[in-house]
């Protein structure tokens, strides 16, 4: 029987031969190449059952147990690999009595080694020093188990875990990275980011603290609840996950806001000849047009009137100014969100009065207190206004029927002797501010200087004074509040040649004046040999300082 099974095959075969001879070339060649082919695949078949099925690879099949002591034996053990993308790693196999059994390698179901021979089609994988397996240029593909596996009857085998580690990498950030948004609307800021492990994600601001005053924030989202001009600028979505080097993106927040105008000075000093500077400082997203006004007249630039502007500084300089150009300016800015006027008053009126005593005084009765005033126009007089600091629960008393009258002379009229001699504001309530006038120094010098010494005050108390200047385009702002106090203790003269004398008397510090006396002297009152005398001597004082 079996010999006619190998007759009926031999013929079948040489019947299969004669059918490729009769047939042409193109046709034969095809006909070899699927038997080729045919016989490969069964090959391949074939090798890998020998590897997967327990036992194969043995030279024969014993008909017993083999001896444990005679079994091979790993000398390594199953690891964690954690490998970064696009490095080498390489798994350890050592066996111990390896003998005639076969060793391979696996993925999955995948063989990627048996024996010597390499099966895996994959070019980065190979065996070296022995058994161990080599995979270079890891991608993410490649994490998973990998097996060193023994075919012996009971296989034996030990596993590998490789996790690939992955860079940080930034895959998307709000609107591309710019955003323009108006004032007062939320912005959310959102960073999304990959790796492994998965990375942290981190927002600082660029040159800047983040809006709620911290250096950095962290989390995928960024949120700015109600936008101001300030909170403009570049933010830094930062992730990593000590994986290689962090990886960042820039998100650019533009603001779109109306003109916000602050102006330097709301008052401005000047004189007749000399130069004005008004200065608007804007601010605004996108750029703003601004133009200036005289009152309702907005104003061309002429050879004494020209605008500048630096970034977002605006000046408006007025040349030789004239008595005409004094009044109320403005600059108005205008973009596409908004508009915004400001308002700069240019005056020929001194600047506020500074008073620069020291406060602690030298005399338990009077007391010397001393000013100065800037004003490029000569000033005409100055109002003193001085009263003894009330106590929080006190209040105005009327002092006309107990016969406490207050140490000075009696009222005069506003308009007496205005601008030429002083006047003492009288007040018969305690604790009412009294007003004194007195004529100012004649001085062509930009800082003017005055000095006057209050009378009839009580020892050890504490006082308060504010003074105001007028020059012929009118009367300055009042002064800060200033305070002093009276000596406890009575001062020793030291230079009895300066003593008081009609009503006036001067110290080392400044020049002080008490023009209070109108008792009658051969027709003349005391006053107007007083105010000659006041005159007189404030001139020789202020001309004898300014040559020493």
């Amino acid at each position: 029987m079996v010999k006619n099974y190998r007759k009926s095959t031999f013929k079948r075969s040489k019947a299969a031969q004669r059918v490729v001879t009769e047939m042409n070339q193109p046709a034969a060649a095809e006909l070899q190449t699927m038997w080729k082919s045919r016989k490969l695949w069964t090959s391949i078949l074939l090798f890998v059952l020998l590897f997967v099925t327990p036992g194969f690879a043995s030279p024969k099949r014993p008909t017993q147990n083999p001896e444990p002591d005679s079994l091979p034996t790993f000398g390594s053990q199953g690891r964690r690999f954690r490998v970064v993308t696009n490095d080498t790693v390489v798994l350890p196999c050592d066996v111990i009595n390896p003998g005639v059994y076969i060793l391979a390698w696996k993925k999955g179901i995948a063989v990627l080694t048996a024996g010597s021979t390499k099966v895996s089609p994959d070019e980065r994988i190979r065996l070296v020093d022995g058994n161990n397996l080599e995979i270079r240029d890891i991608q993410t593909n490649d994490a998973g188990n990998y097996v060193c596996q023994i075919a012996t009857l009971k296989p034996r085998e030990i596993s590998h875990t490789v996790e690939i580690l992955v860079p940080s990498r930034i895959k998307s950030v709000t609107s591309g990275g710019n955003i323009d948004t108006k004032k007062d609307s939320m912005i959310k800021l959102n960073c999304e980011a990959d790796g492994n492990p998965v990375p942290n994600i981190t927002w600082t601001r660029k040159n800047n603290v983040l809006p709620n005053g911290e250096r950095n924030a962290t989390g995928d989202t960024y949120i700015i609840q109600s936008a101001t001009r300030h909170d403009a600028g570049q933010y830094i979505c930062t992730a990593y996950n000590d994986v290689g080097q962090p990886a960042e993106q820039t998100i650019n927040v533009n603001i779109l806001y109306p003109p916000e105008i602050e102006v330097e000075r709301v008052w401005v000093h000047s004189g007749e000849g000399n130069e004005a500077l008004l200065v608007c400082i804007v601010n605004a997203e996108p750029h703003a047009e601004v133009s200036w006004y005289r009152d309702t007249l907005k104003l061309d630039t002429n050879e004494r009137r020209i605008t500048e502007v630096r970034g977002s500084r605006h000046t408006l300089i007025v040349r030789k100014v004239q008595a005409s150009d004094f009044g109320n300016y403005s600059c108005v800015a205008d973009n596409v969100v908004g508009k915004s006027r400001a308002y700069v008053e240019l005056s020929g009126k001194p600047n506020p009065v500074k008073i620069n005593s020291n406060k602690n005084g030298r005399h338990q009765n009077n007391y010397n207190i001393s000013w100065s005033v800037d004003s490029y126009t000569p000033i005409e007089e100055f109002k003193l206004f001085y009263r003894k600091v009330p106590l929080p629960d006190e209040s105005p008393v009327d002092t006309r029927n107990q016969g406490q009258w207050p140490k000075k002379p009696p009222t005069r009229n506003d308009n007496e002797g205005y601008g030429s001699s002083p006047i003492y504001g009288y007040n018969s309530m305690r604790n009412e501010w009294n007003d004194v006038i007195l004529p100012a120094v004649p001085s062509e010098q930009f800082t003017h200087r005055m000095a006057y010494n209050i009378r009839g005050l009580d020892t050890a108390s504490e006082y308060e004074a504010k003074v105001m200047a007028k020059n012929r385009f009118g009367w300055t702002p009042m002064s800060d509040v200033f305070k002093f106090v009276t000596s406890a203790t009575p001062e020793i003269e030291s230079n009895p040649k300066y003593q008081a004398s009609y009503g006036i008397s001067m110290t080392s510090n400044a020049e002080a004046r008490d023009l209070g006396s109108t008792s009658s002297y051969n027709g003349f009152s005391k006053r107007s040999y007083n105010v000659i005398i006041f005159v007189v001597f404030n001139t020789l004082y202020f001309a004898f300082n300014t040559i020493v």
